[in-house]
Formats: structure tokens, C-alpha cells, sequence
């Protein structure tokens, strides 16, 4: 996991995000796996306002982006640990900046440290009943009930 604490969250944020993934943390990856939810700034058409369009391609072929569904964030597991670190490390007023990227900077380096996977128990079946309107399942004309 890696915390980034900006200012704003533009679209030249999200992008300058993106580009450190594909550029420092994982420069030798075909195949960058991004989530990310339903923010406006967080779309890959960005990615032409700030570069040319060969070395914007370029970026967009190494990714490939995930949206959270807009009333399922609670399914995500940055989501997740977002609300972890809100209550390990936000849960006060901080004043500064450079105090907040330093508190930040610890929770993440001892949450790195300590490895910890997330106990999944939402199945896939619990999915479709709980969020039936976003995920309809199909019925075949076989099983459908004749009136």
C-alpha cells in the first residue's frame, strides 16, 4: 500500500498518481490492475489532456482500470483500508501538512510491516441478494415460471 497526501484531487492529481505507478513502482509491468472508484477526476480520457496522444496510449495500454460500483464502495478493499486508516490515524484534528504526511507515513510504513490480509466472508451469493439491482442475474426462458 502507498499513501499519497495532496492538496487537491484533480484530474492532474490522478494522473501524476497513475504515471509514479506505471513509471517508479512498477516500471517493468505489462499490466497495471488499478480500483478505483466512481470520482469524476478518476477517468483515463485525463491522461490526453497531459500528454501526446502516442505517449498517452502508451500509459493507458499498461492499465487496466476497475470502478468500484457507485453504492458498493464498502465492497472495496481500499475502501477498506481507507476507513482503517481514518480510525488508526485521522482521528483527530491535524493541523499541518507536513505533520499529516508524517503520521500518514508511519501508519503506512508499520501497516506495510505488519502484513495483514483481509478476512474476505461476503460471497458472491451474498452479493446478488444484497445488491440484486446492480448485479440482475439472467434467467433462461426454461426456468422462467409460465403464468
Amino acid at each position: 500500500m502507498n499513501v499519497e497526501i495532496t492538496e487537491r484531487r484533480r484530474t492532474t492529481e490522478f494522473i501524476d498518481r497513475m504515471v509514479e505507478l506505471a513509471d517508479d513502482h512498477y516500471p517493468d509491468a505489462d499490466c497495471i490492475r488499478v480500483v478505483v472508484d466512481q470520482l469524476n477526476t478518476h477517468n483515463p480520457a485525463g491522461f490526453y489532456r497531459f500528454f501526446p496522444p502516442d505517449q498517452a496510449q502508451a500509459y493507458l495500454d499498461r492499465f487496466e482500470f476497475h470502478y468500484t460500483p457507485k453504492k458498493g464502495s464498502w465492497l472495496n478493499m481500499a475502501e477498506i483500508e481507507l476507513g482503517v486508516l481514518k480510525r488508526q490515524c485521522l482521528d483527530r484534528r491535524i493541523y499541518h501538512a507536513a505533520t499529516l504526511r508524517s503520521e500518514v507515513a508511519a501508519w503506512q510504513e508499520h501497516r506495510n510491516a505488519v502484513d495483514r490480509l483481509i478476512d474476505w466472508q461476503f460471497t458472491t451469493d451474498d452479493a446478488r441478494i444484497k445488491l440484486r439491482r446492480l448485479y440482475p442475474v439472467e434467467i433462461d426462458e426454461d426456468q422462467q415460471v409460465q403464468s
